[in-house]
């Protein structure tokens, strides 16, 4: 049987445009991200809620709304999409959640996953089974780089160990996660970060998390800064978008503010975008 899909948008932010493309000059990313006067690009937190036999997983949860005071300035949050919003528009309650896939740890994917609950932090999902693997949680946890510690904040993390409901996956390429989900790993961005590819209406669409953060991400050299390991990162991204083309996927987006999917053609400048459009066109 068919996986079903659901867009769950929760809310936009913005970040600096120069980080987020690394070497690449303004002059050139800001054709497909424009800048605000204070250089910053807008991208959303879209996430993905998958239907696949009796599970209901959620691919990510925004960043919530715990944010402390003095860091919810940077990240601009705006828009009305929020992820309880979201689920409820499609009929769904977090109380439904079976399952929630964290593509990696960073605030703007797993801020949603914990929420405030009676003067302490608890997980937002209380029936979900929540999902990382061995290497990327030690990396958040254990010793966190002094460049990457910032997006690993113990509030949205530790509580779901200490709930007793993390399990971890095994990093075994391509591992099957549910009968139309199958999980892929790369290191560039961090380290043991997640793509899950699905089947859906005879398609592969994968969830490219922060791999392509927008359709501006395409080219092999626009590599934000946030990336831990550039080159290894550069070279994930040849990879799969020669896989991807090969295999007519669609590509699916978490930050890009406009373009929620995408196939792929060869030009003669690269790999780029062919069609555009959105997942309910699929």
């Amino acid at each position: 049987m068919d996986s079903k899909l659901f867009t769950i948008n929760t809310g936009l932010f913005k970040l600096d445009g120069g980080a987020m493309f690394g070497v690449v000059p303004k002059a050139i990313w800001s054709r497909s991200n424009p800048a605000d006067e204070d250089n910053l690009c807008t991208l959303a937190m879209r996430c993905l809620l998958v239907q696949d036999g009796d599970r209901l997983i959620l691919i990510d949860t925004g960043i919530g709304t715990k944010l402390h005071a003095k860091v919810l300035p940077y990240y601009h949050l705006h828009g009305n999409d929020t992820l309880n919003d979201s689920l409820a528009a499609h009929g769904f309650h977090p109380d439904d959640i079976t399952d929630i896939f964290l593509t990696h740890l960073h605030v703007d994917h797993v801020g949603g996953a914990v929420i405030h609950q009676n003067d302490g932090l608890k997980p937002a999902f209380k029936n979900a089974t929540y999902w990382s693997n061995q290497e990327h949680w030690d990396w958040a946890t254990v010793n966190p780089n002094d460049r990457e510690k910032a997006s690993f904040l113990k509030e949205n993390i530790m509580p779901l160990q200490e709930s007793g409901k993390l399990q971890f996956l095994a990093i075994e390429e391509g591992l099957q996660f549910s009968p139309n989900m199958h999980v892929h790993f790369v290191s560039g961005h961090t380290r043991g970060m997640m793509l899950p590819v699905l089947q859906y209406k005879g398609r592969k669409i994968m969830f490219v998390a922060d791999l392509f953060p927008t359709t501006g991400h395409l080219p092999i050299a626009y590599v934000a800064s946030y990336d831990m390991f550039p080159l290894q990162a550069m070279n994930e991204k040849r990879q799969w978008l020669q896989k991807a083309m090969k295999e007519d996927y669609i590509l699916y987006f978490e930050h890009d503010a406009i373009n929620e999917c995408c196939t792929l053609q060869q030009t003669d400048k690269g790999i780029r975008a062919k069609d555009v459009f959105q997942l309910t066109d699929v």
